[in-house]
């Protein structure tokens, strides 16, 4: 019998000792996966409590397909994005007052959708306290979404199918966010909250300033500050620029004579009173007031000086004392301001990828 090499041995024995490898397995997918909310610098701390609806990239996805999915519509054409658009800070840019379903007219201009965390309520007259409330109106309002939230469960539940723009499969989008395919108006309500909470704006040319860049604003900006603080800071105060607060800026009652706040409370000391909003990205937000009056920034400053109306429920802030109404501001005070209220524009914000329509397609 020829004998093996003594080499080819010890190799054979090597290779008939050696363990067999182990493949690497990834880890088993237990749930969504947590994303962390950032309190921006300088920001106080927010109103929305977290904690019963914790972020998740599952479920700010979700959010945010809904968003922008028509299928919230009897229609399945109009969906939040259509009257709130990134481009115009979620606005809906050059309507007066938004259009609904079948083109139908609504009686308030959109506000702003932005740093929502901070909200102690919503909508102009603050109808509403709780984020995860908010969706329902504009769903089942007749000029709006004209739909009933229990038929968009129902057509949510039957995707992917012709009525969403995409086909998307919310069943699957569901469990991945919430666990199980379970579809319900509490889950798709914190859906939305989770989206509309990473909707935050602080990277304006004005946090730059705040943040200790002198040289971010021009000598006419800074001026523009000064003519703020001291003329419009009372009500649009602090870094999210509102108080939160509603008030009678002299707006002359327009043919339907909405009541604003008064129409919630019932108090006639509420009358005419309606939501300050934030100041931020008000370069980009036009028209402006609770009806869309307003199509300029030179128009708004034009109302501040010249036509504020005496009325019962007028803020007393609005009020000189010598009597007139209104707030005294020269022609270059107005240019100074308006320099200003421009650098609270938020490029990245309006630009954000992760803010944007995912291609669902809206009747914008």
């Amino acid at each position: 019998m020829k004998k093996i090499p003594s080499i080819i041995f010890i190799l054979l024995s090597f290779w008939g000792c050696k363990e067999p490898v182990k493949e690497e397995l990834e880890p088993v997918k237990t749930g969504p996966t947590p994303l962390a909310w950032v309190k921006p610098a300088g920001f106080p701390e927010p109103i929305y409590d977290l904690s019963r609806n914790p972020l998740t990239e599952e479920g700010v996805q979700l959010g945010k397909f809904l968003f922008y999915d028509g299928i919230l519509s009897r229609t399945n054409l109009i969906g939040c994005g259509t009257c709130h658009q990134q481009a115009a800070a979620f606005t809906h840019h050059g309507h007066e007052l938004s259009h609904g379903v079948e083109d139908r007219l609504g009686v308030r201009n959109s506000p702003a959708i932005q740093n929502m965390a901070w909200n102690k309520s919503f909508f102009w007259d603050g109808g509403v306290h709780d984020m995860d409330l908010v969706p329902f109106n504009p769903i089942e309002n007749p000029v709006e979404m004209d739909e009933k939230v229990t038929s968009v469960i129902e057509k949510l539940r039957k995707t992917p199918n012709a009525a969403s723009k995409i086909p998307v499969d919310y069943p699957k989008m569901f469990k991945e966010a919430f666990g199980t395919e379970e579809i319900n108006s509490e889950r798709m309500m914190k859906a939305l909250s989770q989206f509309m909470m990473t909707m935050v704006s602080a990277t304006s040319k004005y946090d730059y300033y705040r943040s200790g860049d002198a040289n971010a604003f021009t000598t006419q900006e800074k001026d523009g500050l000064v003519l703020f603080q001291k003329n419009c800071s009372s009500c649009h105060e602090g870094v999210l620029f509102t108080d939160y607060s509603f008030r009678n800026n002299g707006l002359m009652p327009m043919r339907n004579n909405d009541l604003g706040r008064g129409a919630i409370t019932g108090n006639a000391s509420d009358e005419h009173k309606f939501k300050v909003p934030s100041l931020r990205n008000v370069g980009l937000t036009a028209p402006y007031m609770h009806d869309g009056r307003y199509h300029s920034l030179e128009e708004v400053l034009d109302h501040y000086t010249d036509s504020v109306q005496k009325m019962p429920t007028l803020d007393p802030l609005l009020i000189q004392p010598n009597g007139k109404t209104g707030i005294p501001l020269s022609s270059r005070d107005k240019q100074a301001l308006i320099a200003f209220l421009r650098t609270l524009s938020d490029d990245q914000f309006i630009r954000d990828a992760k803010l944007s329509d995912p291609g669902i397609g809206n009747a914008f």
